[in-house]
């Protein structure tokens, strides 16, 4: 049957338009995310700040988040005398019993830890939480302390208010403080220097950054495999995380690269600017040891979860030799954060790779 003109003229259209249109479709519709698309929103479900390095957390149902991470996070740190070293966990696990509370109607914290040689008897002093000039003029001098080989300058706490802490150490220590607003900051080294970040960004004292954003469903999914090895489940609070979301996926955190933390629906008065409440994902978090140890007893478990971890996440091609959990955080300004906020996934990558730093 002959075909028609107009058929005939369709035919030869479209012989002639087919590899046009594939060759525009193919160059300029957006290529695919190799990281994969982004995950849906999740929701905030603990806050905790660990104001003494290494030493107990303190859950919040809000807190602010400053450019240098949750206020009360890791301002003050336990340093060695006369050296100035900084004092971890990884080397004193009973430093997990030194234990701060925050009482926010006198603005105060009170730091307690078990004495020495007694059943019950307690080490205590309280500091304000948010000293002023004055009060730190009249009651600390300023020195040069030492955190992974990095030297910044901290006010040291008067013996007169910290002394007794030297019985718990066994030596001659100082409590020293760093404020989240300094005229000498301690700059981010890392994936958090300036030339990887593209802005120059501070923090008091965490290791590294400022903030650890940690996933529930992670966690949930290491005690399934802890349970079923070793019967045991551990708590989220080994590993020290700042922000806790309840996660769509285990281990999809890997991925994350930028996050925004907003207020849920109908919440009010929240108007802030663009860049506020959004995180920089910098980097996992590489572990080392200090999650086998439990911070209300500080025992330390001679396996786990250390060995558990070492077998199937050392994921990062910038360390291979630690396993990883949880992602590094740098804040690009400021901001109230409650439990029960929402954060999302603005941004993902497959291009994370720690940086190691020197002195680690």
């Amino acid at each position: 049957m002959a075909l028609s003109d107009a058929t005939q003229g369709a035919i030869i259209l479209s012989v002639f338009l087919l590899p046009i249109l594939t060759y525009v479709f193919y160059t300029r519709a957006p290529a695919s995310n190799p990281a994969g698309p982004l995950p849906p929103a999740t929701e905030i479900t603990k806050l905790f700040v660990y104001p003494v390095k290494s030493c107990h957390g303190i859950s919040l149902p809000s807190v602010q988040l400053l450019p240098t991470g949750l206020d009360l996070d890791r301002q003050w740190m336990w340093v060695s005398y006369p050296d100035y070293e900084f004092l971890t966990i990884r080397n004193l696990a009973k430093m997990t019993l030194i234990r701060p509370s925050y009482n926010p109607s006198s603005d105060t914290l009170a730091i307690t830890a078990p004495a020495p040689d007694t059943i019950d008897g307690k080490l205590e002093f309280s500091i304000p939480a948010h000293p002023t000039k004055e009060w730190l003029s009249n009651n600390t001098e300023v020195a040069a302390v030492n955190i992974w080989k990095q030297s910044t300058p901290a006010h040291v706490y008067s013996t007169t208010l910290t002394g007794l802490f030297n019985a718990f150490f066994g030596k001659e220590v100082r409590l020293v403080y760093k404020p989240p607003t300094s005229s000498e900051p301690r700059l981010l080294r890392s994936n958090g220097a300036k030339e990887i970040l593209g802005r120059t960004a501070s923090a008091s004292f965490p290791d590294l950054m400022p903030i650890l954003v940690g996933n529930e469903s992670s966690i949930n999914e290491l005690n399934s495999r802890l349970q079923a090895a070793e019967n045991l489940t551990l708590d989220v609070r080994r590993f020290r995380p700042n922000i806790l979301v309840k996660g769509d996926k285990p281990w999809d955190e890997d991925r994350w690269k930028t996050l925004k933390i907003i207020p849920t629906t109908g919440a009010t008065a929240w108007k802030l600017g663009t860049d506020t409440l959004s995180l920089d994902v910098t980097q996992r978090c590489a572990r080392c040891r200090v999650p086998n140890v439990d911070p209300e007893t500080a025992e330390e478990h001679k396996r786990q979860p250390w060995d558990t971890l070492m077998k199937y996440r050392r994921v990062d091609e910038g360390m291979k030799f630690k396993p990883c959990f949880g992602m590094l955080c740098v804040p690009r300004s400021g901001g109230k954060v409650d439990v029960g906020m929402r954060l999302e996934v603005t941004k993902v990558t497959d291009k994370h790779k720690i940086i190691i730093p020197g002195g680690f």
